[in-house]
């Protein structure tokens, strides 16, 4: 008789807890192992695309040329963007089954608006719409940023279901959370559904450490080098138990891992976490017991001497720790706008040097 085969820890955090986990990639080899092992979603972002074109070129080439030579007069980033919409489309394609599977209640895939826009409202919300309508799964990415919440209470009011990223603080997530609701309250208000509705809120926990970790370097601030890589998940917790005491609509997504207490200490909240793939292999390979700790709270003292000593990390955890309009220029948020905008310029030039522009012979 055949033994049972053993659930690897990431089969085992979605089938026994309210944890879901996605894919932090579109590319169609590691979405594949993702769902084998229990994923029932995907994300995708400039830097994403462009891994996915460095690894999966193979898969890709041929029909970037057709794009190019059907379509003479487009630009170069006219091709950028037909290449990575239909990119994000294979992950959704991928992930239909889990889509139908669950009533559309999972089974989507995150696409990034253009980062470059962060500040114009009118822009983000085109975009989302032009993409909440590529697929019946698309999931849009919309910036924590001041405009982007604005963006986010308005594209949820016209159906998109959103996915704010470039957040990593509980004043960000709660702003989220509130245009979200804003949006559906308005939906209802005019007769319009809202049980297909899916919103999530991102918190880059990693980057919220990442943060911490410059600011103290920076401003010579002595704190316990153990205590760092807790800021992001104390961030998190934070966030989750406001978000259970008040009955939001949204579902918070943890991302940007950096060690595995980013999976392993929030195992077992009504949560998502969007895993890089060889995070997930790591994982998987571990012997980290797969047990319920998002109620387990971080440790006082970390909070307390990471609260009395680094000032980004009060306005990271305190709801009131920052306005709507300081979230713009939050270190963590530069950063990562910089870094996003920066690789969907990298990826123009990816489309523009490897396969518009010809290749003289120059020997």
């Amino acid at each position: 008789m055949l033994e049972a085969t053993a659930l690897s820890p990431l089969q085992a955090t979605v089938s026994t807890t309210a944890t879901d986990f996605w894919n932090d990639s579109c590319s169609i080899e590691e979405l594949t192992y993702a769902i084998e092992h229990g994923a029932v979603g995907a994300t995708s972002n400039p830097t994403i695309v462009e891994q996915v074109l460095r690894q999966e070129r193979h898969l890709w080439e041929d029909r970037i040329h057709e794009i190019i030579a059907d379509n003479p007069a487009w630009t170069e980033e006219d091709v950028m963007w037909q290449v990575f919409e239909e990119i994000a489309l294979k992950g959704a394609e991928l992930l239909l089954p889990v889509f139908e599977r669950e009533n559309g209640r999972k089974g989507r895939l995150s696409i990034q608006t253009n980062p470059a826009n962060y500040r114009n409202l009118d822009r983000m919300v085109a975009q989302a719409e032009h993409f909440a309508a590529l697929a019946p799964n698309m999931q849009v990415k919309l910036p924590a940023t001041s405009q982007g919440i604005a963006a986010i209470e308005e594209v949820t009011y016209r159906g998109v279901n959103v996915n704010a990223t470039v957040s990593f603080t509980v004043p960000q997530a709660i702003a989220i959370a509130e245009a979200v609701e804003r949006g559906l309250d308005r939906r209802a208000a005019d007769g319009l559904p809202t049980e297909d509705m899916t919103p999530v809120a991102t918190i880059m926990i990693g980057r919220t450490d990442d943060w911490m970790q410059v600011v103290t370097k920076r401003d010579a601030i002595v704190v316990n080098p153990a205590y760092l890589p807790w800021a992001g998940i104390a961030v998190f917790k934070q966030a989750y138990g406001l978000y259970q005491e008040r009955g939001y609509r949204s579902r918070l997504l943890a991302a940007a891992y950096r060690h595995h207490l980013h999976w392993s200490e929030l195992i077992g909240g009504d949560i998502v976490l969007t895993i890089p793939s060889a995070w997930q292999k790591l994982f998987n390979g571990s012997q980290v017991e797969v047990r319920e700790r998002i109620g387990e709270t971080v440790a006082p003292e970390i909070v307390q001497e990471l609260y009395d000593r680094i000032p980004d990390f009060r306005m990271a955890y305190d709801e009131d720790g920052m306005s709507v309009e300081q979230f713009d220029g939050y270190g963590a948020t530069v950063r990562t706008l910089r870094g996003f905008i920066g690789s969907h310029h990298e990826l123009i030039r990816v489309i523009r040097e490897d396969f518009m522009l010809p290749n003289p012979d120059v020997s």
